[in-house]
């Protein structure tokens, strides 16, 4: 018996073959079972007291060889980037100071769809009175629209129609069907 290792040692040839032929068998144990694995077990353990750990001198082995994140983009990656994301550096068109958003926002409404914006029950008992002391009021902003424009035809019940933007033909047949138009800002 080689050490006291029993059958296993004699067989791999004494002690340190021994720790060898338990180190590869462990390795490929570890290969499938890789969340259980003991310290004593790691590369770590099998580099002390090489200097480096088969990483190379300094400078060599980890960090960042080319530079961080994007740089070099106009120097040593430059070919990357002009082959996979062309366009990447430089400007396009004009500068527009002091842009204001939504500035020129304006969905349009037809006078045929505007009715569709009164609820179904109060637009029968409109239709139906026809009266104006009783007209709706239709807000096209706080449904979402901007301009009324004036194609289609309203049925001759009085309407009130609130919205920032109304063209000159919606007007004439709001105020014919005997509506009031109010501009909102």
């Amino acid at each position: 018996m080689a050490g006291g290792l029993g059958f296993l040692g004699a067989q791999c040839g004494g002690r340190k073959n021994f720790k060898r032929y338990i180190n590869s068998y462990f390795s490929l144990y570890l290969s499938f079972n890789l969340t259980t694995m003991p310290t004593r077990l790691t590369k770590t353990r099998k580099h002390r007291g090489h200097v480096s750990a088969g990483k190379g001198r300094i400078g060599k082995h980890r960090k960042n060889p080319g530079g961080r994140g994007m740089a070099g983009g106009q120097h040593h990656h430059r070919t990357n980037l002009d082959k996979y994301h062309p366009g990447y550096f430089g400007k396009v068109g004009m500068r527009y100071f002091h842009k204001q958003r939504n500035h020129f926002w304006k969905p349009q409404i037809n006078l045929e769809r505007l009715w569709s914006l009164v609820d179904e029950e109060k637009r029968d008992e409109y239709l139906k009175s026809a009266s104006a002391s009783s007209a709706p009021v239709i807000d096209t902003l706080a449904h979402g629209y901007g301009k009324v424009l004036g194609k289609g035809q309203l049925p001759q019940v009085p309407i009130i129609v609130k919205a920032r933007f109304v063209s000159k033909l919606a007007e004439e047949k709001i105020r014919a069907a005997g509506g009031v138009v109010e501009l909102i800002a």
